[in-house]
This record gives structure tokens, C-alpha cells and sequence, in this order.
């Protein structure tokens, strides 16, 4: 049996992985996949594949990207979700801020340096026209220290996946003012480079799982009823994520990783230009 640690975010773009877990579909390949829930994020997810504590993470795009450019032996092996991260942009339910205008210039809460909740707050003060190098962070850790930072008012906004932060809009300890899709495909699965030289088979098995997993998981029967329950959302909430959200068996293409770069360069998130084969690698 052969051990491999995989880590991601505890939402719900990765109940496929966990319903495999849970029928055996890794171990009946020879596979002890052991799954870690880091509701930290991106930026402890780059960390723990620095470390060695995780041989795989399904990660946001632009955060892995970033962190392998300044030197994370990694490789980005296949994208997961290809549709956008729809980003909310939350304020403390209480406060005086009601359009994306009164935040320009406040404090944004963000889990930690290299999150993705913030690169995306750079994204988002860019698409507004303001000066990146004003942006002023908090850092929270997790949704939970976002809610005491803005309860606080030590921080003034915070940008997490809007539906994971809908049941905190709906009992109003935030309220949603806008929101900010990612501009690229947002989950993609990374392997650290010495897993892929030792076990290319058993990763490649480990994405076929998956692959199928995903293919048909929106026509399980009463998914959303699931998905609902275990993630304490609405089922009306469910049904429209569903609606928007695309899961990918394919690799990301050198165009798309082009353009992720060419951004995240112009956002100064980056100081330079990967090669598609330092970043990517197929299995």
C-alpha cells in the first residue's frame, strides 16, 4: 500500500475527493491516500508542500503559480476546477461601507502573505483602478479570525468564496457589496517534484480516480442535498454553485499559464516568468 498526504481547503469543490476516500476507490488501487483539511488556505498549503508535509494540494491557481515561480519544487500536474472562484467581497454586517468606492484606501483582512484571499485583493483593487502598493493587510489565518478582524474593526473588508461565506451574510455578521471572479481556471491539483519522480504511476492512478470521480458527480442522486448538509448551506445556495462551477480532467495549456502569469507580472504578485516546464508537468 502505498502512502500519499493530500491537503486542500474544507469546502465544497472537494467533496469528489472524500466520497473516493470514503468507498475505498484509492484503496482498492494499492492507494492510502490521506487527506488533510487546511482552512488556512493557499498560502500554508505552499508552505506544507515546501515542508513535505503534504505530497499533493488542490490549490488556487494563482497561489501555486506564484509560489513555484519563487522556488517551490512543485509541479502543477492537471486542473481541477476550470471554472472561475467567485470571490465575495464581505464587510462587517454593522458597517458604514456599502459599495466597493467607501473601501478604497481601508484595511483588508487576508489569511496570510501569498493567500489567495491576497492576491485576489490585488485583482480586485486593479480592476477598480486604484493603486495596488496602497493596499493595507490584516492577517486573520482563517474565515474565523476574518470575522473577530472585522467585528473588531481591525480590518475593514475580507474576500473569501462567496458561498462558503454566505451562511455568515445570512445569520448578518457580514453583508456581501460585490464580487470578484478569478480571471483564470481556480483549483488545481500540485504534486511536489520528488513524488512525481518516485511515484508518476501512482499519481497518474490517483487522477484517474478523481477523474472519474468528477465527471459524474453532479448526477449523484440528491447531491445537493449532500453537499447542502455536510457544508451547513442552503440547498437553493447549492443548486446555483453547481450550476456555475465546471470541474476539468485536463492539463493547463501554456496559454492559460501565459496569461496567469502575464497578470500576476503586472500585479507585481510575480517578479518574473516561469517556463511552462518549471511549473507544469504531465503524468
Amino acid at each position: 500500500m502505498k502512502t500519499i498526504k493530500i491537503a486542500g481547503v474544507p469546502e465544497h469543490f472537494n467533496l469528489p475527493w472524500h466520497l473516493s476516500i470514503e468507498n475505498k476507490e484509492f484503496e482498492s488501487q494499492n492507494i492510502d491516500l490521506q487527506w488533510t483539511d487546511v482552512p488556512e488556505g493557499t498560502g500554508k498549503m505552499c508552505q506544507m508542500l515546501r515542508d513535505g508535509e503534504t505530497d499533493i494540494a488542490v490549490i488556487l491557481t494563482e497561489g501555486i503559480v506564484k509560489d513555484i515561480v519563487a522556488g517551490n519544487p512543485t509541479k502543477i500536474v492537471q486542473i481541477y476546477v476550470h471554472s472561475p472562484l467567485i470571490w465575495g467581497i464581505h464587510v462587517a454586517a454593522k458597517s458604514n461601507y456599502n459599495t466597493l468606492k467607501d473601501i478604497k484606501n481601508t484595511k483588508v483582512a487576508i489569511s496570510r502573505l501569498g493567500s489567495g484571499s491576497q492576491l485576489m485583493a490585488y485583482v480586485n483593487a486593479n480592476n477598480q483602478g486604484w493603486e495596488t502598493h496602497k493596499l493595507q493587510f490584516e492577517i486573520v489565518n482563517t474565515i474565523d479570525g476574518a470575522v473577530e478582524a472585522l467585528t473588531n474593526e481591525t480590518a475593514d473588508y475580507f474576500m473569501w468564496e462567496r458561498f462558503m461565506t454566505k451562511p455568515l451574510v445570512d445569520k448578518g455578521i457580514f453583508r456581501k457589496i460585490a464580487d470578484c471572479p478569478t480571471p483564470w481556471p481556480c483549483f488545481v491539483i500540485a504534486v511536489r517534484d520528488e513524488i512525481l519522480e518516485k511515484e508518476p504511476k501512482t499519481i497518474r492512478k490517483i487522477l484517474d480516480i478523481i477523474n472519474k470521480k468528477t465527471i459524474a458527480f453532479k448526477s449523484i442522486p440528491d447531491i445537493d442535498s449532500v453537499l447542502a448538509n455536510k457544508y451547513h448551506q442552503k440547498t437553493a445556495d447549492i443548486q446555483e454553485w453547481l450550476s456555475l462551477t465546471e470541474w476539468s480532467q485536463e492539463q493547463l495549456t501554456e496559454e492559460m499559464l501565459n496569461n496567469i502569469q502575464n497578470q500576476l507580472l503586472k500585479l507585481k504578485i510575480i517578479n518574473k516568468i516561469g517556463t511552462f516546464d518549471e511549473i507544469v508537468k504531465t503524468v
